[in-house]
């Protein structure tokens, strides 16, 4: 799911919904994030103002949270259990 995608589930009343949202945005930000990172890692970008490190720190830490939103998201029956 994009984005752009998650708008009306993000500016829901309903909690759920924007548990749907949050679970939607954070997985698409780390893999758009991952993403960077194996092109910094593979001199495909040159942006001095990044530190892989910090990146990849980052990038663990939506690791950790999306594992949360996701046991969430499988509580209410929106993701199948692992």
């Amino acid at each position: 799911m994009e984005l752009n995608e998650t708008i009306d589930l993000m500016l829901s009343d309903n909690r759920k919904e924007r548990l749907k949202a949050e679970y939607w945005q954070t997985k698409n930000r780390m893999e758009k994030l991952n993403a960077y990172i194996a092109k910094l890692n593979a001199g495909q970008e040159a942006d001095v103002d990044d530190s892989a490190d910090v990146l990849k720190a980052q990038s663990q830490a939506m690791k950790e949270y999306l594992y949360f939103l996701e046991v969430r998201m499988q509580m209410y029956g929106f993701l199948p259990a692992e």
